[in-house]
């Protein structure tokens, strides 16, 4: 029976290892590319963000065999249905361009190499994305907090580099995820502004599942953001800010 697993870093491992081994088996250890995304590359990369709920991620292979792979580690190890999934390719922040802009990871059993996104190239896709209700702008603040940390900072120079060398432009980027932006790498306390947006987007994920409750199928791509407002202007109002 499938439940709901959340994956951090110790897991991941250890799921990725199961994966290679069984692709070894069914694709007759021919060698298979998995570049991870999202979330699964925040893990591995990062130790702000404790856990994920789905693997995103892009394979060169025979997609059949790695969909067998993938449901049969599923199956025998009691992991939700599309644990690691590429659905991602269907949004807006993929683009063919990532595997160009990926870094090796590491190899498992001798055939799978998994590879990930790193620094400014997360950001941009985190700005791509944008979304209120996930986790994507407090990741922002929270790579660029680790980086700081790191002694590599992350510059505006080379998040636009980055988001040029993925999207061509930052036209798709919203006026106010710019902004955000700015304010983020204007930031003297980025570890407390990662906080306020963590905190920001449970409120906005929970105004939505709300309304999606009360009203089923009532929250569409142009009523989430007044919803989300909302919800946001009354924690304000709470918090006296």
């Amino acid at each position: 029976m499938s439940i709901e697993v959340p994956f951090t870093k110790a897991n991941l491992e250890y799921y990725l290892k199961e994966l290679a081994k069984e692709f070894r088996k069914r694709g007759h250890g021919a060698p298979a590319e998995l570049t991870l995304v999202g979330g699964a590359s925040v893990l591995l990369n990062y130790d702000f963000r404790y856990s994920s709920y789905d693997i995103d991620a892009d394979y060169t292979a025979v997609h059949s065999v790695m969909k067998e792979c993938i449901n049969a580690v599923g199956d025998r190890l009691g992991l939700p249905i599309g644990w690691l999934n590429d659905d991602f390719k269907r949004t807006a922040s993929y683009t063919p361009r990532l595997a160009q802009y990926s870094a090796y990871y590491k190899t498992f059993s001798g055939v799978l190499e998994v590879r990930t996104v790193k620094a400014e190239y997360l950001v941009a896709m985190k700005l791509k994305s944008g979304r209120k209700y996930k986790k994507d702008l407090s990741d922002v603040a929270g790579i660029l907090y680790e980086q700081q940390l790191s002694g590599d900072p992350l510059t505006h120079e080379r998040i636009d580099r980055a988001v040029c060398n993925l999207y061509g432009d930052w036209n798709a980027i919203t006026e106010e995820t710019k902004d955000l932006l700015n304010r983020t790498l204007a930031c003297e306390d980025l570890r407390a502004l990662f906080v306020e947006l963590s905190e920001d987007e449970q409120t906005a994920k929970d105004a939505l599942m709300e309304v999606e409750k009360k009203y089923p199928s009532a929250v569409k791509e142009d009523t989430a953001d007044s919803i989300i407002a909302i919800a946001l202007q009354k924690k304000k109002d709470r918090e006296g800010r």
